[in-house]
């Protein structure tokens, strides 16, 4: 037996009004706007520690800022404006990025925030969060 299903399109008659839209100059202008850049980052873990490098570039290490909170990780980064407009000049366009991002994720284990390292180097922020040591005042009790 075959399936002769055809998929619905609910918005199929409406498509014209995207092209509407585009002639107005503030809505176009909207539709252009480039997605809000993300921080990618990848992690790694060994037996004591993680290792979580992060995409940020173009940012001085001065406008980066970590916080470590239990086994949760903040990482916020501000991109300022730079003046590039010149007397006599006018910009026509402007992609680059400027404003705050932040990531924030957790991960299976406390960190050890006193042993916390962080590099910045062409763009990658580079953190070491070696895991928490279990308190070692903890035991275990013998059930009678």
């Amino acid at each position: 037996m075959t399936n002769d299903l055809a998929r619905f399109n609910p918005f199929a008659e409406l498509s014209g009004f995207e092209e509407l839209f585009n002639r107005f100059p503030v809505a176009s202008r909207l539709a252009q706007r480039a997605e809000e850049p993300r921080i990618n980052i990848d992690v790694t873990e060994s037996d004591s520690a993680y290792t979580v490098k992060a995409e940020v570039p173009g940012v001085r290490k001065e406008d980066v800022k970590v916080a470590i909170e239990g086994n949760t990780v903040s990482i916020r980064v501000e991109k300022t404006a730079e003046d590039i407009e010149k007397e006599g000049e006018t910009v026509l366009r402007r992609e680059r990025y400027r404003g705050v991002q932040v990531r924030r994720f957790s991960l299976a284990h406390d960190i050890d925030v006193a042993g916390s390292e962080a590099r910045c180097t062409d763009g990658v922020l580079e953190l070491s969060l070696p895991k928490k040591v279990a308190d070692s005042t903890s035991k275990w009790l013998e059930v009678r």
